[in-house]
């Protein structure tokens, strides 16, 4: 998931320098989304892991 976050976040670039100002603004809110789905999927499986007790600290 977040080598699609990467993607878009460098089509948006690349739409921006090239003028398509629709398209870039598109692809960035896909990219956040994207980000913030991998952060929130990550953080459910960490706190999964503490309470299986698997984690070693």
């Amino acid at each position: 998931m977040l080598k699609w976050a990467l993607i878009f976040f460098l089509v948006s670039i690349v739409a921006g320098f090239l003028g398509f100002s629709g398209i870039a603004a598109g692809a960035s809110a896909i990219a956040k989304w994207l980000f913030f789905a991998a952060v929130a999927i990550f953080l459910i499986f960490l706190v999964l892991a503490f309470v299986a007790g698997e984690v070693l600290l």
